[in-house]
């Protein structure tokens, strides 16, 4: 796996290293040695799916605030999407700031995403399933978010959604929350 870190501490595009022969590819897509000797130390315990049947479906941005914070590996099975990490980690250098990546079936990219960091993406092909392999056991009730076109953080989507739930599309802008 190849690790390209971004310019928010702990997100990271993970690649894998596939072997290729006449049969096909196989690769390695999460090895806690791996991750840990590369410097990400990630360690899942739950796996999600995310089932999308339209294009320019927007999900986020959504975080777990301390103490149910989380690490996340996103990797789309099918299709293709925008996927953005937002970080909102108090003190954090990079506060504020996005960081964003194509991830498809296709370039089998995967997205690690810190603690504290919101997440958010939008489908840009129908059809498309997005896993979660996240790092501590969901705890309902806790969720929080932020708006995705909130213009605290300026995030340049693709194209705007048109599918999105009324949680997401109705967040306070940022400010109001501070």
């Amino acid at each position: 796996m190849r690790f390209t870190p971004t310019e928010l501490a702990g997100v990271a595009i993970v690649d894998i290293e596939p072997a290729v022969d006449d049969r096909g590819a196989f690769a390695r897509l999460h090895c806690p040695e791996e991750f840990q000797a590369a410097g990400w130390p990630f360690a899942p315990v739950q796996t999600s799916l995310s089932r999308n049947p339209r294009p320019f479906t927007l999900r986020g941005m959504h975080y777990e605030p301390p103490p149910h914070e989380e690490a996340k590996l996103v990797r789309v099975t099918r299709g293709r999407i925008f996927d953005v990490a937002l970080d909102l980690r108090a003190g954090s250098p990079s506060f504020g700031r996005w960081a964003g990546v194509e991830l498809s079936a296709d370039n089998a990219r995967a997205f690690l995403i810190a603690p504290g960091v919101a997440h958010g993406f939008l489908t840009l092909e129908p059809d498309t399933d997005v896993i979660y392999q996240i790092d501590k056991i969901f705890t309902p009730g806790h969720g929080q978010g932020v708006r995705w076109n909130d213009p605290a953080f300026g995030i340049r989507w693709p194209a705007s959604p048109v599918m999105i739930s009324e949680r997401d599309a109705t967040y306070p802008d940022f400010k109001a929350q501070g």
